[in-house]
């Protein structure tokens, strides 16, 4: 399993928009706190599992749910839409969504929406999906938030130390605009 790090946080969520046709599934764990969670209007959020994986296969990206009694949600839209708000947040448009059952995914769901990702700043980052499918006006939605932790330069691994700039004093990388 991969902890992602505000070092390198960024960019694996930028560049899993970015996968080509040609490129491998790639999975991403990230550890944290999941505050919601609804599946086709029902709150979930109490069992909420605290792991999110984000995956990119061909040019789909999906961010995945799951709740403790076996129940999962997939957000999934095209990346090569991915688009960004406010200067730097990007944003992922959904066109569907897979519900599924005790580690069976269920048909897929048509909705309209989006997941939202914030920058990693010291502290808190957030991942947040909301979707609606359009013919029976179902709701979907997750929210995820991950700590971000600084990393230690000579062996690239999370540290307890308050997240920031990385140790050698460069900046954060920042997602190519």
């Amino acid at each position: 399993m991969t902890i992602m790090t505000p070092r390198n946080l960024v960019p694996a969520l930028f560049l899993l928009g970015l996968a080509s046709p040609a490129a491998a599934q790639t999975a991403i764990k990230l550890e944290g706190t999941c505050e919601k969670l609804v599946i086709a209007g029902q709150d979930l959020s109490e069992s909420c599992r605290d792991v999110l994986t984000n995956t990119v296969a061909r040019n789909r990206t999906s961010f995945d749910f799951a709740a403790e009694d076996g129940r999962t949600l997939s957000f999934g839209g095209s990346g090569a839409q991915q688009e960004r708000t406010e200067e730097s947040d990007p944003l992922q448009p959904i066109s569907l969504v897979v519900p599924g059952k005790a580690g069976a995914a269920q048909a897929p769901v048509m909705a309209v929406g989006a997941c939202r990702f914030s920058t990693p700043e010291p502290g808190k980052t957030a991942i947040t999906c909301e979707a609606t499918a359009p013919g029976d006006n179902a709701t979907y939605a997750g929210t995820f938030v991950t700590v971000a932790k600084a990393t230690d330069k000579a062996t690239d691994k999370a540290t307890d130390k308050p997240a920031g700039r990385p140790q050698d004093g460069a900046p954060a990388p920042v997602p190519a605009k």
